[in-house]
């Protein structure tokens, strides 16, 4: 961390910075607004020749939100300009976020995920009573359609309806479940729907 804090004195876009992974963010209303997006560009390449720590161009991309002004930005790499990838989809602290701000990609990902790890848990535990199951479903799957909800959680009913059926799926697999609604297996599990959650 020593070596990266002065960098937010070098620009003046907003900045995020975590561990070796920084941001650089503004509005842009009309084409002159990426002036001073590009402008700090430029400091970030002078900032790393001066502490001599190399960006790499690969690892940088420009992700547009929304329908406007999409705008290609560069970075000097081996003395030539380089016009920077663009993203429509990027994953950030384990959490996609897409140019349309909607949670469609995280929640298949997430869904999958589980889905995943429910597999093994049926293989490995094919008998698998009340209390094994808050233990497994708790630990092992339903973090993975939880995880920074807070940050992508959303009222479509597509999204909602994926994660559910997931863990439709889950309580399935508890002994004495078979022939009972989903209403029913999750008031005997002692578990709510995951939108009411």
């Amino acid at each position: 961390m020593l070596f990266v804090n002065d960098l937010p004195d070098w620009i003046k876009s907003e900045m995020r910075m975590f561990a070796d992974d920084t941001k650089l963010w503004c509005t842009i209303g009309q084409v002159s607004d990426s002036i001073p997006l590009q402008n700090d560009l430029r400091q970030l390449e002078h900032w790393t020749e001066k502490w001599q720590l190399a960006v790499n161009p690969d690892k940088c991309k420009v992700m547009h939100i929304g329908h406007r002004h999409t705008t290609a930005y560069e970075l000097q790499h081996n003395g030539k300009p380089r016009v920077l990838d663009e993203s429509n989809e990027e994953k950030d602290l384990g959490v996609y976020v897409s140019t349309d701000l909607k949670p469609s990609t995280q929640c298949t990902k997430s869904a999958n995920r589980a889905i995943s790890i429910l597999r093994m848990v049926k293989r490995n535990f094919p008998r698998t009573d009340k209390d094994d199951f808050a233990v497994l479903y708790k630990t092992y799957i339903r973090p993975h359609m939880e995880y920074c909800i807070q940050a992508w959680s959303s009222q479509l009913v597509k999204v909602i309806q994926t994660l559910e059926k997931v863990q439709r799926q889950a309580t399935k697999c508890v002994i004495g479940m078979k022939g009972k609604t989903y209403e029913q297996r999750l008031q005997l599990l002692n578990i709510t729907t995951l939108e009411k959650r």
